[in-house]
């Protein structure tokens, strides 16, 4: 079976890691169609919109998408593609990896986080010169399919069941719906629970990462969350996420477009390559895309590593031993 993919590198590093993971992939011969398509500040400045129709349409259509970096114009480009695939919740694993420098190198959790409300949800007003409003918007429908997704993720990859981290103490009405709705679809699955307060867990996971294994939360603050985490296991470089809906998927690393050194070929390529793995995964290749982390992972450990984990290695130096280890 030949699987379509769509391609969109983005801006900056975008250019440079998005192939590299190509490569990968394409070195497995697992029977992908590349499609590539444009999106980010470029294309606005010479097109004047961020993301085309046509690329929309892609993303759309295409069994899963690899994206790369989107910069200025992410929330135009990253958030209306999330609406192509009609993803329901971002996972976010934040990992340690073995030979790299980690504040915290026990760290090994994933965030499952609300991928289409809160106060993403796009209500912004300016009610006049002096007061600008913003609405949270928490459904139950929204709340179940992530629940429901959670309680599967779980029980797929053994794990004992998940935290819940929420601000219910405060926002009572929303987050309240949000923990209540999670706790409910839990029981109903059999799965437990636990929650924490979202500030509480920022202390907690900083002080003992070993506590938390799979975290479910709401929009925005699996968005701050898990960048936080990111600096426990050695920036944002080293994670991969990926956007699920209900038949396709978009598959993005964390990190930005790094102005500061796109185009000079050092760009790490690992989060944009695991990214990858997890694609390989989401369309039932799991020895490929367990043999494609194992890949990385030894590369992070052995080397070669890219500048920004110490080294003096290309992205094509790390892609091309990544491939060799394959």
């Amino acid at each position: 079976m030949t699987h379509e993919i769509a391609v969109i590198p983005g801006d900056g590093i975008g250019q440079e890691v998005t192939p590299a993971a190509v490569d990968v992939l394409e070195s497995l011969e697992v029977g992908f169609e590349f499609v590539e398509a444009a999106a980010g500040d470029a294309v606005e400045e010479a097109t004047g919109e961020a993301l085309p129709q046509e690329t929309y349409d892609l993303a759309a259509s295409a069994d899963a998408t690899l994206f790369g970096a989107a910069g200025d114009s992410a929330a135009d480009v990253i958030l209306p593609l999330r609406t192509a695939v009609d993803s329901f919740v971002n996972v976010r694993p934040a990992k340690a990896y073995p030979g790299i420098e980690a504040v915290r190198p026990e760290t090994d959790l994933v965030f499952l986080r609300e991928n289409t409300e809160g106060v993403y949800a796009g209500h912004e007003d300016r009610l006049n010169e002096n007061v600008s409003t913003l609405t949270r918007v928490v459904t139950d429908s929204a709340t179940e399919r992530l629940a429901e997704f959670a309680c599967d993720y779980v029980s797929r990859n053994d794990h004992d069941g998940f935290t819940i981290a929420h601000k219910a103490n405060v926002m009572r009405e929303t987050d309240g719906r949000f923990r209540d709705t999670v706790k409910s679809v839990a029981e109903d699955n059999g799965v437990e629970t636990e929650e924490v307060l979202m500030d509480a867990f920022a202390t907690h996971v900083c002080l003992d990462p070993e506590q938390f294994d799979v975290v479910v939360c709401p929009n925005l603050a699996g968005d701050v969350l898990s960048d936080l985490a990111a600096g426990l296991v050695g920036g944002l470089g080293l994670l991969p996420s990926a956007n699920i809906g209900p038949d396709r998927g978009l598959f993005e690393p964390v990190h930005g477009t790094a102005p500061d050194i796109a185009g000079e070929g050092v760009a790490n390529p690992a989060a944009t390559v695991i990214s990858a793995a997890m694609m390989l995964e989401y369309l039932g290749y799991d020895d490929q895309g367990a043999a494609v982390t194992e890949a990385v992972e030894s590369t992070l450990a052995e080397g070669p590593r890219t500048p920004d984990l110490g080294g003096d290695a290309s992205t094509e130096d790390v892609t091309e031993a990544i491939i060799d280890r394959l």
